[in-house]
């Protein structure tokens, strides 16, 4: 079975079990997150996760770099933002879906990210969407953990 197709069946078992649990479990999960306190696309970001559930905690600090490097973030997957949840470490545009796949299948790793800034990730709407990985990272190389296009798996 190729990459795609296991990701494709992972999503179809995960996202089901995910909406099942419903709105009381998604309030429970808080996410801490730092940014830069004149990054507007952060701000977005944490307004997708408030939406979809999360109660977020920001944090602003103009010392991102020292955050990142606390927080065991390769600076291959760097991005603007650095989120924590769950006891995983969230880089960047990931969408609230893939966090929460994340924190029901608890696979081993330091956390996920979406290297950069791809257009059409939550937080970076306008232009057209492209399609972009989500990385699980930790010891090793990163991994791909899912396929979007804007907050949708493909």
């Amino acid at each position: 079975m190729s990459a795609s197709r296991r990701d494709m069946l992972r999503w179809a078992i995960a996202v089901p079990a995910l909406v099942a649990t419903g709105a009381r479990a998604e309030a429970a999960v808080r996410v801490i997150v730092f940014r830069d306190p004149g990054c507007g696309c952060c701000h977005k970001w944490v307004e997708h996760l408030e939406a979809n559930g999360f109660a977020v905690t920001v944090h602003d600090t103009p010392e991102m770099t020292a955050v990142k490097a606390r927080l065991g973030v390769p600076p291959e997957v760097a991005s603007c933002h650095t989120a924590e949840v769950g006891g995983y470490v969230i880089e960047g545009h990931v969408p609230a879906v893939a966090i929460r796949r994340l924190l029901a299948e608890k696979p081993q790793g330091r956390g996920l990210a979406v290297p950069g800034m791809p257009v059409g990730s939550p937080g970076m709407e306008g232009g057209v969407p492209v399609t972009y990985e989500v990385l699980l990272f930790g010891a090793g190389a990163p991994t791909r953990f899912g396929r979007f296009r804007e907050d949708r798996a493909v």
